[in-house]
C-alpha cells in the first residue's frame, strides 16, 4: 500500500512595512516628478544641440585661458609650472579650432556661459586659497586641473561624435585634434603628481 507524502506549502512571503513604504514612495515620486518643459529656444535637432554645445565649450576655453596664468603663478613644482605653461599655448589653439568649427558651419563664433566650467574654475580658485604654497598647493592645483581636463575630454568626445553623425568632417577633425591634446595633458598631470609630488605633500 502506497503512502502519500504530503507536500509542504512554502510560507507566504510577508511584506514588511519598510518594503510597502518604499513602493509607496516610488509611486509618489514618479507621480510628483513631471517632465521638464523645454525653453522657448530649445534645441529641436541634433545640429541645434551641437551648435549650442560648441558655444558652451568656446566660453569654457576662453574662461580657462584667463584662469591658467594664476594657476601657473601659484604652482611651485617646475614640471607643473611647465605643464601649465604649455597648456596655455594649447588652449589658445583650442579656441582657434573652435572658431574654425563655427566658420565651417557658416556661423559666427559665439560664447554661451558654461556653468560646469565656471564651477570647476571656482573650485580651483578655492583650492589655491585654502592651501599653503608648496607641495600641498601643487597637489591641489593638479587635482583641480585634472577635473577640468576630464570635463573637456568628455565634452570634446561627445562633440566629435555629434560631428560624425552630422557629417561635419572639418569640425570633427578639429574636435578630435583637441581631444587628443586634452588626453595628453591629463596624462602629463598624472605623471607630475606621481613623481614624488604627492608624497612630498604628506
Amino acid at each position: 500500500m502506497e503512502t502519500k507524502t504530503a507536500t509542504k506549502k512554502a510560507p507566504a512571503k510577508k511584506t514588511t512595512p519598510a518594503k510597502t513604504a518604499a513602493k509607496s514612495n516610488v509611486k509618489t515620486s514618479t507621480k510628483a516628478t513631471a517632465k521638464t518643459p523645454a525653453k522657448k529656444n530649445a534645441a529641436k535637432e541634433l545640429k541645434d544641440l551641437f551648435e549650442d554645445s560648441l558655444k558652451d565649450i568656446y566660453w569654457a576655453e576662453k574662461a580657462l585661458l584667463k584662469a591658467l596664468p594664476s594657476m601657473m603663478k601659484n604652482a611651485t613644482h617646475e614640471k607643473l609650472k611647465k605643464a601649465i605653461e604649455n597648456h596655455i599655448i594649447e588652449t589658445e589653439g583650442h579656441v582657434e579650432r573652435l572658431e574654425e568649427c563655427f566658420k565651417a558651419l557658416g556661423k559666427k563664433a559665439q560664447a554661451k556661459k558654461c556653468d560646469a566650467m565656471q564651477g570647476l574654475l571656482d573650485e580651483g580658485k578655492s583650492i589655491i586659497e585654502e592651501t599653503e604654497p608648496g607641495p600641498v598647493r601643487d597637489a591641489g592645483i593638479i587635482a583641480a586641473a585634472q577635473k577640468v581636463e576630464h570635463y573637456e575630454i568628455a565634452t570634446y568626445g561627445t562633440l566629435a561624435a555629434f560631428a560624425k553623425v552630422l557629417e561635419e568632417k572639418d569640425c570633427m577633425k578639429h574636435l578630435l585634434s583637441t581631444l587628443e591634446e586634452e588626453k595628453k595633458c591629463d596624462e602629463l598631470l598624472t605623471k607630475v603628481a606621481d613623481t614624488n609630488l604627492n608624497s612630498k605633500a604628506l
